[in-house]
């Protein structure tokens, strides 16, 4: 067959597609509608891995760079500290700057360097500050808004961030000097057990769009079957006829490419209008990679030419009609538990091969085994549709009818849900992934939220000023609870012995029995109380003997370093000052406090150091917040900063998610939303496309005096059926696919009703697509669907 003979009847195919009147060209449109909602999650997705890329770059260089060691004040030099805070569960970033000379680099995406007390702010932040709800955060940045933060310091456009010039940084409360920005830091190899959800995860989510593209060409193909007819009947052969087929689709596919293009330009503007899971982007930064994207645009229109001369393969087209109007004959199954077999053979050797201590898999093995299994399962789904209908007889009119239908044309049936076969299967492999890995990058933190739930710490000039901090802090709204201690160290007196570089030293905390109870168990307490308190080398402390060096009952202590280092400030001349331990202290064992460590040292109560002067304490808090107060949190974040704009502030989590399974985690979650849209939106189309092509039909059994209400009933079983039979097909699939994938990590199965959820979506899938349909379903009943031409 010539090269100009496939182009004469795929030319000849594409005139159909778009000159074959007002049904032709609603079918093309129908078609390319449903190629172009794939095609541009396709180039979506391709675009992911640079949009990642591109916000882990505008990270770097917006970060100081730390490359170069800057030890004194320079023309170009600044003085730098990082702050982070929440308010309202929103993370914000800071930046907080003091130049030391007249020539400061401007931080990326400013203008010029921000004026004494002034802060740059991103859009968003800037939005937040200007509404009602940013209130009680404009409390806690109280420099004056004078500028912008553009698009080159920011990693989205939806990111609170500000760049604020501070005057008090001074060197005892930065991170550090710096002279210019941009900064990168290598990245770690990602985990084994990572790179085994990523794979997965990106065949779960991409092969579902593949299924709907296929699905799409083939709308609208009884009519199109019926036309191929009449073409036979004025001498165009078989092979002809599938040819002029196969030129509508592509016709059809190469609009949908159209379509597809323009959806993704669309989306990118919005790109950054719209957070899915805390993840947001700039349109320039939404761009397919270029091979992904070749790919994309060269496979649609082939497998649209495949894929319809392969839906031809056991349709007879004859000049008089097609066979499918008559009971199509039984599906074959061998073949279809053949797919699922090689993809298991692909799976199977792999068991036991993923090491937690790896940082790569065979990911060849994986793709294939899955990609197998997921397009198994898909091709049994039109033989258990069509097994499962034939048994059903008997019950309601509306019953009756969407039996009927479906015993008719299964296979059309069970093309439109097979990417709800594919993406529950896989989300159902991937949940069971997911809970199983979270066990080995999830660990408890050992902090108790019951005794507290956010930690502050301020440096004070004395004590009195530690107090005073701990009381802002304790007569904050939504604080009902504080336990605070004024914390600064005792020293060993006297000379240093044989081999010693330093003096022993241990902490002293000083505070009331309540908030030192909360170190270590002690058996009574009354203010003039004194207690040494042991770790017993708990986490890695040093032993009990390294704090019995430094302190023990009756033993003075000097309150200063008697042996500073040389580049330590010098002090005032003279011996430190010293304190005597009570001979009634009493030794006790430390306990864990709210942030689960063991600490170890001295604990005083006031009275027992009425008079001493402590050497650069500090304020350590712990709050237990008042439910009942919706904002405490942010309350308390507030007194902290009005105290001390340098101070820290650390809420209290149970556990701790690793970072780089978190990124996975929130990238699978961003995809895995688009792909439920997806199947959605897909499903619906489908459901149109049929009810369009039984028009007359719809309209001949009203005519005849059919109830609307029995017909939307009918409609609603027709979708059911498939769908539930899917997602049994998909539970069971996905069980087994998970419980394979587990294995290769030597990974239990956490939770086997996982799949339960799953379910559940389905199940409102039905509902949705039923309820969205019906509008187009009452339009067709209506008598001028009899009209004929």
């Amino acid at each position: 067959m010539s090269l100009g003979t496939w182009a004469r009847d795929l030319t000849l195919g594409a005139r159909f597609a778009v000159t074959g009147g007002r049904s032709g060209l609603l079918r093309t449109l129908l078609t390319a509608t449903g190629v172009g909602f794939g095609v541009a999650l396709l180039l979506l997705a391709a675009s992911f891995p640079n949009m990642l890329f591109q916000r882990e770059v505008r990270e770097a260089v917006r970060a100081v760079d730390g490359s170069e060691q800057v030890t004194s004040p320079r023309p170009d030099s600044f003085l730098h500290l990082g702050r982070t805070t929440v308010y309202r569960d929103d993370v914000i970033s800071g930046l907080l700057l003091r130049p030391e000379g007249d020539a400061p680099p401007v931080p990326p995406g400013a203008s010029s360097f921000p004026e004494a007390g002034g802060m740059l702010v991103s859009p968003a932040l800037g939005e937040l500050l200007d509404s009602p709800e940013g209130a009680l955060l404009k409390k806690r940045l109280p420099y004056k808004v004078v500028g912008t933060i553009g698009p080159a310091g920011l990693i989205g456009p939806a990111e609170l961030r500000y760049v604020a010039h501070a005057g008090f940084l001074n060197a005892d409360n930065l991170d550090g000097r710096g002279t210019r920005y941009g900064w990168s830091v290598p990245e770690e190899p990602m985990n084994a057990f990572l790179i085994l959800l990523v794979v997965v995860a990106c065949v779960v989510l991409l092969l579902p769009v593949l299924v709907f593209i296929a699905t799409a060409v083939r709308f609208g193909g009884e009519q199109r079957d019926r036309r191929l007819a009449a073409l036979r009947l004025i001498g165009a052969d078989t092979a002809t006829t599938r040819r002029i087929a196969a030129g509508e689709s592509l016709a059809s596919a190469l609009l949908g490419l159209l379509v597809g293009l323009g959806l993704f330009a669309a989306a990118r503007q919005f790109a950054g209008t719209f957070t899915i899971w805390d993840v947001n982007a700039y349109p320039a930064d939404v761009v397919p990679m270029t091979g992904l994207a070749v790919l994309v645009l060269a496979v649609v229109p082939v497998a649209s030419v495949v894929v319809t001369l392969f839906a031809l393969r056991g349709v007879v087209i004859e000049p008089l009609g097609v066979v499918r109007t008559s009971t199509p004959r039984r599906r074959r199954l061998w073949w279809r538990l053949l797919l699922l077999a090689a993809g298991t053979a692909f799976l199977v050797p792999l068991i036991g091969d993923v090491q937690v201590n790896q940082t790569s898999i065979d990911s060849v093995g994986v793709v294939a085994g899955t990609t197998l299994v997921l397009i198994g399962l898909t091709t049994l789904l039109p033989w258990l549709v069509e097994a499962g209908v034939k048994r059903l007889h008997g019950g309601p009119v509306a019953w009756q009818l969407a039996v009927r239908r479906l015993q008719l044309s299964s296979g059309t049936a069970a093309r439109a849900v097979s990417g709800i076969v594919v993406a529950a299967t896989g989300a159902i492999a991937l949940q069971m992934l997911f809970q199983a890995m979270e066990n080995q990058f999830t660990q408890y933190s050992g902090e108790d939220t019951s005794r507290a739930q956010i930690a502050l710490g301020f440096d004070a000039g004395n004590a009195d000023d530690a107090r005073g901090m701990i009381d802002r802090v304790r007569r904050t709204e939504g604080v009902s609870g504080v336990i605070g201690v004024v914390e600064s160290r005792v020293w060993r007196p006297g000379p240093l012995k044989q081999g010693e570089e330093f003096s022993p030293s241990v902490s002293l905390r000083v505070g009331d029995c309540a908030s030192l109870r909360e170190f270590a168990t002690l058996p009574s307490c009354t203010d003039g109380d004194v207690f040494v308190f042991l770790a017993h080398g708990k986490q890695g402390n040093p032993d009990d003997s390294f704090v019995t060096k430094a302190v023990r009952p009756g033993a003075a202590v000097a309150l200063s370093d008697p042996h500073p280092h040389p580049s330590a400030p010098k002090r005032t001349k003279g011996a430190p000052a010293q304190w005597r331990v009570p001979a009634d202290a009493r030794i006790v064992d430390s306990r864990p406090d709210p942030t689960g460590m063991y600490e170890y040292g001295v604990l005083a109560t006031p009275k027992a150091l009425a008079g001493a002067v402590l050497d650069e304490p500090d304020a350590q808090v712990m709050v237990r917040l008042d439910p009942a107060v919706p904002d405490a949190a942010d309350l308390v974040r507030n007194t902290a900063d009005a105290i001390d704009p340098t101070s820290w502030v650390r809420t209290l989590k149970d556990t701790e998610r690793d970072a780089a399974f978190s990124s996975v985690r929130t990238g699978i979650l961003v995809g895995s939303t688009l792909t439920m849209i997806l199947v959605a939106a897909s499903l619906l189309v489908a459901t149109l496309e049929q009810l369009r092509d039984r028009k007359r039909l719809l309209s001949s059994l009203v005519a005849f005096g059919t109830r609307r209400s029995t017909l939307s009933l009918s409609v609603l079983w027709q979708t059911a059926v498939p769908i539930l039979l899917g997602l049994a097909l998909a539970v069971a699939g996905g069980l087994g696919l998970g419980v394979v994938l587990l294995k290769m990590g030597g990974q239990q199965v956490q939770d086997w009703w996982g799949f339960l959820p799953v379910v559940g979506i389905g199940v409102g899938l039905i509902a949705a697509v039923t309820l969205l349909s019906m509008p187009v379903l009452w339009r067709l009943m209506r008598a001028d669907g009899l009209r004929t031409e």
